[in-house]
């Protein structure tokens, strides 16, 4: 089994990257072959509109049409048996390499139909992963909650199951003092990054491996 983790995050050994790492090597535990994809290495953009993937006997139907760097992403990622999407938080929301590949991702598979929802051909997990400097109590100020929870129902709608992990308050600079940044206090961020970052990295490792786990006895059943 492949689980592919996607950093839309432009730093590849931070928070962001972290955790997914972390739900990789949970994953590799019961016994998966994980790849991880920086969207910063990429050339591509979000979707054009051109509605290719929904015309009717097309021959792009159901898939994007569009071709560049993420068209062979795209491709791997029909492949996988699970899927962890990792961005830091930007003004509200994942950032704009994420949402662009969203919507070449999610799109396609939708269909305006109620009787046929979806137009993948698999029901496999679909996690996200979220980073930010911001505390859990500014969620409804931000509107995060909303977005988390309309990403989650696409997911859940396209693919079949996923759910949410989220990791508040992160260590942002290697050096405070560095940055115009006094609203933040230095040694809480520390003291944060030290003794509650690390407990997100371990329920990073859970998502991984119960990914693997659920889908292992899905395909026993089957």
């Amino acid at each position: 089994m492949k689980v592919i983790a996607i950093n839309g995050s432009p730093r590849k050994t931070w928070n962001t990257a972290t955790l997914l790492e972390k739900a990789l090597e949970g994953a590799a535990s019961e016994g998966a072959e994980t790849e991880m994809i920086h969207l910063y290495d990429l050339d591509f953009k979000g979707c054009i509109s051109c509605f290719a993937c929904k015309l009717k006997d097309g021959k792009s139907y159901g898939k994007c049409a569009m071709r560049d760097d993420l068209t062979p992403v795209l491709e791997k990622l029909e492949d996988a048996d699970a899927v962890i999407l990792g961005s830091p938080i930007y003004l509200g929301t994942s950032t704009g390499e994420m949402r662009s590949f969203m919507e070449r991702y999610i799109f396609p598979y939708l269909v305006y139909s109620d009787e046929t929802p979806s137009l993948y051909p698999k029901n496999i997990p679909v996690g996200f992963i979220y980073t930010m400097g911001a505390k859990e109590e500014f969620f409804d100020f931000f509107g995060l909650r909303k977005t988390i929870e309309l990403n989650e129902n696409l997911a859940k709608r396209i693919f079949g199951d996923s759910e949410t992990l989220y990791s508040t308050d992160t260590y942002q600079f290697d050096d405070y003092s560095k940055y115009v940044a006094d609203r933040f206090d230095p040694e809480e961020k520390a003291k944060r990054r030290k003794e509650v970052f690390p407990q997100d990295c371990e329920k990073a490792f859970e998502m991984g491996a119960r990914f693997l786990k659920k889908q292992k006895s899905l395909e026993t059943q089957e």
